[in-house]
């Protein structure tokens, strides 16, 4: 495991959490439904994420591909599929406050799923490789 790239990816993630959250914020103090504000903060964390981890992160200087978008939308809903069920445990069936419980989940998450899916989402590969890899 590279500690650069583990550290990279988690400040990503922080960074990505931080536009996520303030876009939700800031668009329901500005009367946008909760449901929209949302939607709209997701894919902007989703965006920030993709190109921190691409371009920071994992240093990827490789073009984008659809390919690569896939695999990330992928590692994306899985990972909010994750969390929502975490989130479901922590804070409604344990009660755990809700802030603490999606900083916990977050980890969880990141640590057994977001980084090392990531990982395979910006590795660099061989031509012969990248094409059999989805």
């Amino acid at each position: 495991m590279n500690l650069r790239e583990v550290v990279g990816s988690g400040a990503s993630g922080a960074i990505a959490t931080g536009v996520d959250v303030a876009a939700l914020v800031l668009l329901v103090k500005h009367g946008t439904a909760v449901p929209a504000a949302a939607f709209v903060g997701a894919c902007a964390g989703a965006v920030t994420n993709f190109v921190l981890n691409k371009y920071v992160a994992f240093r990827d200087r490789s073009r984008i591909t659809g390919h690569q978008l896939a695999r990330f939308g992928v590692v994306a809903v899985v990972a909010a599929l994750l969390l929502a069920g975490l989130m479901e445990i922590l804070a409604v069936k344990l009660h755990i406050p809700f802030l603490l419980a999606k900083l916990v989940a977050a980890i969880i998450v990141f640590a057994g799923w977001t980084f090392p899916a990531q990982r395979h989402v910006f590795r660099r590969r061989s031509g012969k490789e990248a094409h059999a890899y989805v």
